[in-house]
């Protein structure tokens, strides 16, 4: 289930007077800034998360842009995440806006998956009053596919004898994880649908795009063995972002580092935590994915202490500006109640540790 336009939706009901406007959060347009959402009325426009602010600008001139505001985010993920705890302990938080509920634990009664997300939806709306779309299916994949099907406040339900029904016609891209590198690839075989991957067969997939084609066949399968993996409390601070396109571009990925440790930052000290350890996340184009961690000396005290040992592990122990990256992030581990003493840094700890 994920929360539909989430942060432009919670700008918009804190600011009544901007409704019916589009809308457009993230940073600043005259610059390299980055949209990271937009309400349905830019996208009508083509504005769409991860396309540069300055793109977004020629497309929609007349839309208002609004800085992000994490800690504000973080509060009301919070709201929604504590309704859908209310309804089941199994919750997968995956993001701010988006978590998997396993509703065979569901503590109200009723058996029916559908009129579960039903209610659980109705219950956000009264809350929170924003909106939620939920993808009810016999897996994960199957899940997240359904959930974005029929935004805003969708509902969609693939039960278990139509999975190949939902599936046949619709765009490969439609897969978590195919961007338009793997897709362009794709058509140029002449594979456009979910179901020329099954016509394909595994052993042509798995020839021409190794453990790619493999995921690729069995998720055509409608195929996800994954098992939603509840979390008490977080372990980790994170975010993360799939790029449109692949980025050969080190100052931009090194710009996007500074926006996602400014992000994680402030959330992480709105929840009164903090953390020694770096986590970079980086997936290349051909899906290879990598993580390098960093432990510092001490609990940075600091965004651009964050963002400077981020930017360091991405030049120094990743393949960026040699191998085209889909997809950064950036975390934030080891997390401990926020220290209330003061800490002076001194030149050369902050790359202390291993």
């Amino acid at each position: 289930m994920d929360m539909d336009a989430f942060f432009a939706a919670v700008e918009l009901r804190d600011h009544p007077e901007w409704r019916g406007q589009p809308l457009i959060v993230g940073g600043d347009p005259s610059g390299r800034g980055v949209v990271s959402t937009c309400s349905y009325e830019a996208r009508k426009f083509g504005v769409h998360s991860a396309m540069p602010a300055a793109q977004a600008v020629k497309l929609c001139p007349q839309a208002l842009f609004v800085r992000p505001r994490m800690a504000r985010y973080a509060e009301i993920s919070e709201q929604v995440m504590a309704i859908f705890r209310r309804h089941t302990p199994r919750v997968e938080q995956v993001s701010l806006d988006e978590a998997y509920l396993d509703v065979t634990a569901y503590r109200f009664g009723t058996q029916d998956p559908a009129m579960i997300a039903s209610l659980i939806k109705q219950n956000v709306q009264a809350v929170t009053h924003l909106s939620a779309s939920a993808g009810v299916a016999p897996n994960m994949f199957l899940a997240k596919v359904a959930s974005d099907m029929q935004k805003p406040d969708g509902l969609t339900v693939v039960r278990p004898d139509k999975v190949d029904e939902f599936l046949r016609d619709l765009p490969i891209r439609k897969i978590p994880g195919v961007g338009p590198v793997t897709e362009a690839r794709l058509a140029r075989m002449g594979l456009l649908k979910i179901d020329d991957l099954l016509q394909a067969g595994e052993l042509f997939l798995h020839e021409r795009f190794g453990k790619l084609g493999i995921f690729l066949f069995h998720r055509a399968l409608g195929q996800d063995d994954r098992q939603v993996e509840p979390v008490s409390e977080a372990r980790q601070v994170s975010t993360e972002e799939t790029f449109e396109r692949d980025v050969l571009d080190v100052r931009f990925l090194s710009g996007k580092l500074q926006a996602y440790a400014a992000e994680v930052f402030e959330v992480l000290h709105e929840r009164g935590r903090e953390g020694r350890t770096l986590v970079l996340k980086v997936k290349y184009f051909d899906f290879e994915q990598i993580t390098r961690s960093q432990t510092l000396e001490r609990f940075p005290v600091s965004a651009e202490e964050v963002a400077a040992v981020a930017i360091e592990l991405l030049k120094r122990k990743t393949k960026a500006g040699k191998k085209p990256i889909r997809l950064i992030g950036l975390g934030i581990s080891g997390l401990r109640p926020l220290s209330t003493e003061p800490v002076v840094w001194q030149q050369g700890e902050l790359f202390a540790g291993n």
